[in-house]
């Protein structure tokens, strides 16, 4: 496996991608997009989007939530920004420039976080992790959505020749779904209850933890 993203490195990819982010990943990220989005409004109430960039997702959220972005890219916020102030999303509360690696909002805050496309582009993937385990309630959902490292065959190979070609533009294609599991085995209120490829192509994959309450 390559090393983890630098923080300079997709602050800068993301700053040149935010003019054409909607037009050329919007329909690509579409389906793990509205999965994800589904998987939150199932648990509902207060949902913390980390990641929320140019905020593609506000139409697939509707006013049994109540939404909260972070993002690192001022660029992209901007995007997301423009979109609150039409007045189409009233259920979104607020979006903040926030790094996932250090939240500032205290424990057990939202009843959902949502991560999109976003664990597999952090510095440190298991601290944020951590985060978003620590200001989610006893009881609430981890729920990200990402392409996750094929691991044999082909198409592995593909993922590990494109993973060197593609760093500079702020993607990691072979990342495994072994760090997620080992994150979560190694915290005892942390439990895996969901990992399923989202159709009709299974590129993307969707995996939910719960944060398990703490036993006496």
């Amino acid at each position: 496996m390559s090393a983890d993203l630098e923080r300079q490195v997709v602050e800068t990819a993301y700053a040149r991608w935010a003019p054409i982010y909607d037009a050329v990943c919007g329909p690509v990220m579409v389906k793990g997009r509205r999965a994800a989005a589904q998987a939150a409004r199932e648990v509902g109430g207060n949902i913390l989007e980390v990641g929320v960039g140019t905020g593609l997702s506000f139409d697939d959220y509707d006013k049994t939530t109540s939404v909260t972005g972070i993002d690192l890219s001022e660029p992209m916020l901007q995007k997301a920004r423009s979109k609150l102030a039409t007045g189409r999303y009233p259920f979104v509360r607020q979006v903040l420039k926030m790094d996932a690696h250090k939240m500032t909002f205290a424990d057990a805050t939202f009843d959902c976080v949502v991560a999109q496309f976003v664990i597999t582009l952090v510095e440190n993937p298991e601290q944020v992790l951590s985060e978003c385990h620590r200001v989610v309630k006893p009881g609430g959902r981890i729920i990200l959505v990402n392409h996750l490292y094929s691991e044999r065959g082909w198409a592995a190979a593909v993922e590990r020749w494109a993973a060197k070609k593609t760093r500079k533009l702020g993607l990691r294609p072979e990342f495994p779904f072994a760090r997620l599991q080992a994150w979560a085995a190694a915290n005892s209120e942390a439990a895996l209850v969901e990992r399923r490829k989202i159709k009709p192509f299974g590129i993307y994959t969707l995996v939910s933890f719960e944060r398990v309450p703490a036993t006496l």
